[in-house]
């Protein structure tokens, strides 16, 4: 179990903003190390986006399913250390229209849409449809994420998996954002639904806030803290060095205006079948008989408005732009360290997080 301590007046060596796994993941290295942490974190519990709550019975991940995969065997290794994973294979699918159809784009999901049964036969569709999308362009780059989508799988593959996904993601329409947000979409000729490219993925036996607990084991740890509303804010009286992962932009006092983010809203229902779809939606560790309900999640992407939590990065000119200026003044912080999605604002998978704390210099 975590230990919460009370103490007054201590100094620490490090003062850590953000329980999550980049705050987790500092403070077991800093205190292995001998080094004092105080880990403060707005919300009522420990653990940022990765916290799970118990419900029928069933380990729910809270704000939204999380899936561990990596192909570092260190970093594998690592969390393995702290609590023992799991093996789970992510292999989504994709409702259009009532229709099914596997995800990543592989030979299942050709074979759905076209009845082509041999890679070959796929090839040849894909690369119809390609140069139908880039003759229409008459010789000139993508423009816009629409336009980049059909030169990259054709117009079947756009309109069925991404148009409407994509515009429901970011609010906004296809050929409103930036080229650039799809550099390329995974196209597999075998018969693999599973999601990843990783050789470890899976979720910790017992949900994610038994990895929490044993990074934290030990360090002080206060939730319910808002960092700039807290003494904690002067967090020089209080500490040597500051780890900060909430939003870059905040901690500058949007200085140079405020960066833009998506956010997703969660309804929850119990369902008294242990099976309800075939299909996880929120992942669990329970084997999936040894409960008799379902717990169904449903995440709907919306604009991130003020006392929301921020997910997911808008990349376009605007936002990148912006996010740069504030790390370059981030580079100018003495003594403070900025990390995770929020602190760097960029998207990161679970295992790049800890694997980018694994490879700092703690001083």
């Amino acid at each position: 179990m975590v230990t919460i301590i009370n103490k007054n007046m201590a100094h620490y060596d490090y003062l850590i903003v953000g329980s999550g796994l980049y705050g987790a993941t500092f403070a077991y290295r800093a205190k292995r190390m001998g080094k004092k942490c105080l880990v403060i974190d707005k919300r009522s519990h420990l653990g940022g986006n990765v916290y799970c709550e118990q419900i029928a019975g069933i380990n729910v991940h809270k704000y939204g399913a999380h899936i561990f995969h990596t192909s570092n065997r260190m970093v594998w290794n690592f969390v393995n250390s702290i609590v023992e994973f799991n093996r789970y294979t992510n292999s989504p699918i994709a409702n259009y229209k009532g229709e099914l159809y596997n995800l990543p784009f592989n030979m299942n999901t050709f074979n759905s849409l076209w009845g082509v049964k041999t890679p070959a036969e796929a090839q040849v569709k894909i690369d119809e449809q390609r140069a139908e999308a880039v003759a229409t362009l008459g010789g000139r780059d993508p423009q816009n994420l629409e336009e980049q989508a059909l030169c990259l799988v054709g117009k079947d593959m756009f309109q069925k998996f991404i148009k409407e996904y994509t515009e429901k993601q970011w609010g906004r329409r296809c050929n409103e954002l930036p080229a650039f947000i799809i550099k390329r979409l995974p196209v597999r000729f075998v018969f693999d639904n599973n999601y990843f490219n990783d050789k470890y993925q899976g979720v910790p036996i017992g949900g994610y806030n038994k990895l929490v607990e044993g990074l934290l084991d030990g360090v002080e740890c206060k939730a319910g803290i808002d960092f700039f509303h807290s003494k904690y804010k002067d967090w020089k009286e209080y500490a040597d060095r500051l780890v900060y992962t909430g939003a870059i932009d905040e901690y500058f006092g949007y200085c140079l205006g405020k960066l833009d983010w998506r956010t997703v809203n969660f309804k929850i229902r119990i369902e008294n079948i242990p099976n309800y779809q075939g299909n996880a939606v929120v992942n669990f560790g329970q084997e999936i008989y040894t409960c008799p309900n379902t717990v169904v999640s449903e995440e709907y992407s919306t604009e991130y408005k003020e006392g929301m939590e921020p997910y997911y990065p808008v990349n376009d000119d605007r936002n990148n732009a912006l996010a740069e200026a504030y790390r370059q003044l981030a580079d100018k912080e003495d003594c403070v360290i900025f990390g995770g999605r929020l602190g760097q604002y960029k998207y990161y998978d679970m295992a790049p997080v800890i694997e980018q704390v694994l490879a700092l210099e703690i001083l």
